[in-house]
């Protein structure tokens, strides 16, 4: 048995998140169909992490272990001609047989995409989160240095988080002009709670959109309640980026 690395990236739009549903559509469900129609066999795709319903990804790290004698480097040439067009495979190559995409991840980065208006854009809704006006850039901005470092996220966490701790640490913030009302958050660490970065997102709007207060940032990420963060933003705006080894 060989074991096979895959990038992915996906337009998650119309599927139900990665994790496999039965009668539902989902990445996994996709891939493993389009690695059946390759090989010949049955597998199962382990991924670097579970994206939700609606969620993106640039380059998604996928295994699965095969006895096919595609040599690794062409395998992605012949799945991609089974899959949708809103998921393609970018490249395949054999890795070592105890390497896991997400056991041996050390960090991760995520950007958020969001526009303001005051109407809901056709254009952008695809890949961007619609946010309601007011936005005061700058003032958002100036509460990023307050979510870097090593923190418990336990209050920016949805209620399904199940691991052993929720701390985790946040090496880079950034919030960025992407256009004509158009903004990227990307957050980069070590790890992220489920949610998390939808959360953290969502609370940084808000204190854009003057219903959180900048000064009570320190206060709420300390609280560890999640009542006192924002809503969490809508997936559509979400994008896994990239993943580090």
């Amino acid at each position: 048995m060989r074991k096979i690395l895959l990038k992915v990236q996906f337009l998650g739009t119309n599927y139900c998140g990665w994790q496999y549903q039965e009668g539902l559509p989902t990445i996994q469900g996709e891939l493993e169909r389009a690695i059946f129609e390759t090989t010949g066999e049955h597998v199962s795709c382990a991924s670097s992490g579970r994206t939700d319903a609606g969620v993106h990804a640039i380059a998604m790290p996928v295994v699965f272990e095969t006895n096919t004698r595609i040599i690794s480097g062409n395998i992605y040439k012949a799945i991609n001609a089974y899959l949708p067009t809103d998921i393609r495979v970018l490249s395949s190559m054999e890795v070592e047989g105890d390497f896991h995409p997400r056991f041996d991840c050390v960090g991760k980065t995520y950007a958020y995409h969001f526009y303001v208006s005051n109407i809901p854009l056709p254009y952008l809704s695809s890949t961007q989160a619609y946010i309601v006006p007011p936005f005061n850039f700058e003032l958002a901005r100036s509460v990023l240095p307050h979510f870097r470092g090593k923190h418990d996220w336990v209050g920016f966490a949805s209620a399904k988080i199940e691991v052993s701790s929720t701390i985790r640490t946040i090496k880079r913030i950034s919030l960025s002009r992407a256009g004509e009302n158009q903004y990227c958050l990307r957050v980069s660490g070590d790890g992220f709670l489920y949610n998390m970065v939808r959360i953290i997102a969502g609370t940084i709007i808000e204190v854009g959109q003057g219903k959180i207060n900048s000064a009570d940032i320190p206060a709420i990420i300390a609280s560890k309640d999640r009542s006192r963060a924002g809503k969490t933003a809508p997936a559509v705006g979400l994008v896994l980026e990239s993943v580090d080894y």
